[in-house]
């Protein structure tokens, strides 16, 4: 069975946008796990654009499915004038370790990327990938490395010890909306089988995001069912302004049948 992992970013976004506590991230969360989500994903940047630190604190305690905390290992929070106005850690890893969620996604993005863009090289950064995933596993949290569909930085990944790796899908779900025929579906998703088939022989968990979509995410399903997790954010809150996050949750959910 394949989870459904809801990215609230977004909400958080929208908060941000405004000031004050509306949308209300926590009260978000919960309803998307009353609605059948099977977890929910965030993604604490340095620059706290969307979700914060104190954000996860809040969240970790409310979830009664799967937290998933997506991130660089490598990031380190922001803050003004040097100094912080709070108790709250400035380091990823000590975030995490802190809140000791069911997964972590180690993903490398950038300083300032508008969002992920590319997953890791685990060959160039194969050792720094070990230490940090036997760190957080010590903690008793999952890892999964953030990849592209090459199948060789898959073997790398495995040879870190992490437990899985979640597919970087932005070319499927770009090139799936480009194709009209079930010909281009099948060939936008042949390397992303290949890939997934490749994680399964190296004995890794599979998840995959990056915008899956109501469009694109049953076929994708119906390609890789055997694939652990899918986490989806952007397309999901989108859908959610027309047709109400239940009901969004509720379909997106019917992709994963």
């Amino acid at each position: 069975m394949t989870k459904l992992s809801v990215n609230i970013n977004k909400v958080a976004t929208i908060r941000n946008a405004r000031g004050g506590n509306t949308p209300d991230v926590k009260q978000f969360a919960i309803d998307c796990e009353r609605f059948g989500a099977q977890g929910i994903t965030v993604h604490p940047r340095p620059d706290e654009r969307h979700i914060r630190y104190s954000d996860v604190y809040a969240i970790k305690p409310i979830v009664t499915t799967e937290f998933n905390i997506e991130g660089n290992p490598k990031g380190i929070r922001k803050v003004e004038d040097g100094e912080r106005k709070d108790n709250l850690p400035n380091g990823f890893i000590e975030l995490v370790k802190q809140i000791r969620p069911t997964q972590v996604t180690l993903v490398p993005d950038a300083d300032g990327v508008l969002t992920s863009n590319a997953g890791w090289d685990t060959v160039k950064h194969q050792s720094y990938l070990c230490d940090v995933v036997k760190e957080f596993q010590q903690c008793g949290i999952r890892v999964s490395i953030f990849i592209d569909v090459n199948p060789r930085m898959i073997e790398m990944a495995a040879k870190t010890g992490t437990d899985r790796v979640e597919l970087y899908t932005e070319a499927y779900a770009r090139e799936y909306h480009a194709c009209r025929d079930v010909t281009g579906h099948v060939s936008c998703i042949a390397p992303f089988v290949e890939a997934a088939k490749v994680a399964r022989e190296c004995g890794l968990g599979l998840n995959a995001g990056h915008d899956l979509s109501l469009e694109n995410l049953a076929f994708f399903h119906e390609q890789i069912p055997w694939c652990d997790e899918v986490s989806i954010g952007h397309a999901l809150i989108s859908d959610a302004l027309y047709l109400g996050i239940e009901e969004t949750i509720h379909r997106y959910l019917d992709c994963l049948k």
